[in-house]
C-alpha cells in the first residue's frame, strides 16, 4: 500500500497536497475508492481516497495504529562523512534498519572534506534519500540527516544519549554482545570514514562516554560497518 508523511493530520479531514497529491494522481494513477497509508509521528493512518483533484486528494479514515516497524531504540549514527555516494548508501539502508537520525562528521581523516556551504546543497537530496527509504521500508518516521557537524560536536551531542558506541578495530575493544543495552531507549553508533579515527578522537569518545566495540577479526568497508553495526543493534535490542 502507498505511503505518505505528513508533519500534522486531523483525522477529520486526512487530505494530501502538492507533489504527492501530483504523485498519486498522476503517476500512481490511483482512483476513488483505493487505499493509501498516512503516516504522522509514528502513526500510520489507514485512509481511503474520497475524492482526486489536480491539487489535492481528499481522504477518509479507515483505523489508525502505531507503526509496527519503529524500533524501541533511537538511534543515532554519527557517520565520518566519506566520499558522497557512499553516505548515500549508508542512509538508505541504515535508514531501512531503523536508524532514527543520520549525523555527518568531519573527523581528521576523512577524505572527503565539503565546507558546511557545500553540504548544505547537498542536504535536500540526503534527506529525500531518508524519505524514500522510509516509504519502502515501511517506517512510521522519516529519519533526520543533519547538517554537516565537527567532531567536537558530535561527542557534545553524544553526551545527551543513554548509551554511545564507537566502533574502532585498533587498541582493543569489546564485542557487541558485551554491550548493556538494557533500559536503554537512546543510542549513539559512531563510524569512521574510509580513513577511519585516529587514536586520540577514539580515546575522546571513550572519555565522553563511549564504548569502543569491534566487529570481527575483519576489517570492513567504512559503509559496510554502519549496516553491520545497525543490524546487531537491532538484533540485540530485540528490534529485528
Amino acid at each position: 500500500m502507498p505511503r505518505f508523511f505528513v508533519n500534522e493530520i486531523n483525522e477529520n479531514n486526512i487530505i494530501l497536497t502538492g507533489s504527492d497529491a501530483n504523485h498519486i494522481g498522476r503517476s500512481l494513477r490511483m482512483k476513488k475508492g483505493e487505499e493509501i497509508t498516512v503516516c504522522c509521528n509514528g502513526t500510520d493512518y489507514n485512509c481511503v481516497i474520497n475524492n482526486i483533484t489536480p491539487d489535492i486528494v481528499y481522504l477518509g479514515l479507515i483505523s489508525k495504529n502505531i507503526c509496527a516497524s519503529e524500533p524501541t531504540v533511537n538511534v543515532t549514527l554519527f557517520q565520518a562523512v566519506p566520499k558522497m555516494d557512499k553516505l548515500e548508501y549508508i542512509i538508505q539502508k541504515s535508514v531501512e534498519l531503523g536508524v532514527s537520525r543520520i549525523v555527518p562528521v568531519l573527523t581528521r581523516r576523512c577524505v572527503s572534506r565539503p565546507d558546511e556551504k557545500d553540504f548544505l546543497k547537498k542536504l535536500p537530496r540526503l534527506q529525500k534519500i531518508a524519505e524514500q527509504a522510509s516509504k519502502q521500508s515501511g517506517r512510521g518516521v522519516i529519519p533526520e540527516v543533519t547538517s554537516i557537524v565537527s567532531y567536537k560536536t558530535a561527542l557534545d551531542m553524544m553526551k545527551e544519549l543513554d548509551r554511545n558506541i564507537i566502533l574502532y578495530e585498533e587498541q582493543g575493544g569489546v564485542s557487541f554482545r558485551d554491550v548493556d543495552f538494557n533500559g536503554v531507549k537512546t543510542i549513539g553508533l559512531v563510524v569512521g570514514s574510509e580513513g577511519g579515527f585516529d587514536f586520540s578522537e577514539a580515546e575522546s569518545a571513550v572519555d565522553a562516554g563511549a564504548v569502543r566495540v569491534w566487529l570481527g577479526k575483519r576489517i570492513l568497508r567504512c559503509e559496510t560497518a554502519p549496516i553491520t553495526a545497525m543490524s546487531i543493534l537491532m538484533f540485540l535490542t530485540n528490534n529485528m
